[in-house]
């Protein structure tokens, strides 16, 4: 059974810096992507970044490329999205989810497998 969880959320202030974890079981690192996702009420849910767990390949959404950076530690079995610079725009509730995935991850909202979520709130 797959399962997921995130961790790290909060409230932090405009420019500052965060990083969520996300712990998972019920699968090996080959051939599984894992995908960082963010909801906004009103809004679709918006993938972020996404990681080939075993190759370590990774992409980011134009929004947050350059501010943010995924890696994961396949032994703790616990993928990270270290977030810099934060922008009010970036307040949402963060999911990470998990599919296999031939080749390269992508960042659709097609994963199988997800988190509960952990919010994220950048405000003054």
């Amino acid at each position: 059974q797959v399962q997921l969880a995130e961790s790290g959320g909060g409230l932090v202030q405009p420019g500052g810096s965060l990083t969520l974890s996300c712990t998972y079981s019920g699968f090996s690192s080959d051939g599984y992507a894992i995908g960082w996702f963010r909801h906004v009420p009103g809004n679709d849910r918006e993938g972020i970044s996404c990681i080939m767990n075993d190759s370590g390949d990774a992409k980011y959404s134009n929004s947050v490329k350059g501010r943010f950076t995924i890696s994961r530690d396949i032994a703790k079995k616990t993928m990270y999205l270290q977030m810099t610079n934060l922008k009010p725009e970036d307040t949402g509730l963060y999911f990470c989810a998990a599919d296999h995935r031939w080749g390269s991850c992508n960042m659709d909202v097609t994963y199988r497998f997800w988190g509960q979520g952990t919010q994220v709130t950048v405000s003054s």
